[in-house]
């Protein structure tokens, strides 16, 4: 099965899940820059679980849009468990969702480091009614639009695992 194909089928189980619980979904995003919210919207009637989404590409507008402390992002770097976790968290507080799920990562080819290489990736999923957040760290392999790619599914994966157990 391919990513795409995998990601269409996980976003249908995520919505079927969400609808199923009376929920709604947000997403917050850096390095997929609204590629989630893309997979969302490529199912038919997520209108009803999906309203809206955030690409918070630059630091600024992780604090902005997001309520991001600015600190953090400077303390931790925007590729960091805690500013995930706060993308998701700011993202349902900004808007009224009960679910965020949130991406920042280095897609490449460039922009990696020692310490954060291309392909570091950390994404969240927050479930507002519990304030339960579940982290990851992602080391992916690949070009920029695989590594991009493989964060949708694993975005997706993990709300949909978190959703399914929280039932």
């Amino acid at each position: 099965m391919s990513a795409k194909a995998n990601s269409y089928q996980l976003a249908e189980l995520l919505g079927e899940a969400l609808v199923a619980q009376g929920l709604t979904i947000t997403t917050a995003e850096s390095c997929t820059g609204g590629g989630i919210a893309c997979a969302i919207t490529d199912i038919a009637g997520s209108s009803s679980w999906f309203e809206q989404g955030f690409v918070t590409y630059s630091n600024a507008a992780k604090t902005k849009m997001l309520g991001v402390d600015a600190r953090v992002i400077e303390r931790d770097g925007a590729v960091s468990e805690s500013v995930v976790a706060a993308m998701a968290q700011g993202a349902c507080a900004h808007s009224g969702d009960a679910v965020g799920v949130a991406v920042s990562g280095v897609a490449g080819p460039g922009g990696g480091s020692p310490d954060k290489p291309v392909g570091t990736v950390w994404l969240a999923c927050y479930l507002a009614n519990s304030n339960h957040t579940h982290t990851r760290l992602l080391q992916l392999t690949g070009d920029r639009i695989s590594i991009r790619q493989q964060t949708i599914v694993a975005a997706l994966e993990d709300c949909l695992a978190l959703l399914l157990a929280s039932n």
